[in-house]
């Protein structure tokens, strides 16, 4: 099976649609799919919920598609450093659900590996909470987490041979192992491509059936969020 696209808009082709729940990867602008972040706003798909950690910044990354109001909801756990986030959210443009970063993280491997909801003291007695299952387990107060499980998945990753075997680059791996596991369908942006059996199996991060379809990006821009620089 080939699992090699000629391009971010062909690997999306035939998977995107309006109202559709999808999760990408990355954390801040560390380990984001910048090409398929672009060809996904191409696509012009409306109403999406999007969860992914934060949205970008304005003007790139998932901030692309805030400024062209595709995203109509946010499952995140930051939401600084951006702007238009700010600014719809607070007009009531942009729904969020709002959600603490490990329990996210959670939520996205339990929807990998097909469990349905987890128990979290995490959220209890704060807003996190409100309108979720409590219970008691040795004396402590527990709340329900439902799994997340989206139709679609965005994933950045280092490395990838043509079965779809990958390798992240250190702290960029981040969320996106969990994003691609929770995705009922996982397109992977790569910086190379190589042979099947170049990648040592302890070298691999995440084995290729979580991974559909695959496009190779040699040059993105890694763009660096906050650059803080010391007096020589």
């Amino acid at each position: 099976m080939n699992k090699l696209y000629p391009s971010a808009a062909a690997a999306l082709a035939g998977l995107v649609h309006d109202g559709q729940l999808i999760a990408v990867g990355g954390f801040g602008l560390c380990g984001i799919p910048e090409a398929l972040i672009d060809a996904l706003k191409d696509t012009g798909a409306k109403n999406l919920t999007a969860i992914s950690n934060n949205a970008g910044v304005d003007g790139f990354g998932l901030g692309k598609l805030l400024e062209t109001r595709q995203i109509k909801k946010m499952i995140s756990s930051y939401v600084g450093e951006n702007k238009e986030f700010e600014r719809q959210y607070l007009a009531g443009e942009l729904e969020l659900e709002f959600t603490p970063q490990g329990t996210l993280a959670e939520k996205l491997r339990a929807g990998g590996a097909g469990i349905p909801a987890f128990f979290t003291r995490t959220g209890v007695g704060t807003l996190v909470a409100e309108g979720k299952e409590l219970r008691e387990f040795d004396g402590h107060t527990y709340v329900m987490e439902r799994s997340l499980s989206p139709e679609l998945s965005l994933v950045k990753a280092q490395v990838a041979d043509k079965s779809g075997n990958l390798r992240f680059n250190l702290t960029a791996r981040n969320f996106n192992p969990a994003v691609a596991m929770a995705g009922k369908v996982c397109v992977v942006e790569v910086e190379q491509v190589v042979e099947v059996g170049e990648l040592a199996p302890d070298d691999i991060h995440l084995p290729g059936i979580y991974v559909h379809r695959i496009v190779h990006n040699p040059t993105p821009e890694k763009r660096i969020e906050k650059r803080t620089t010391r007096p020589a």
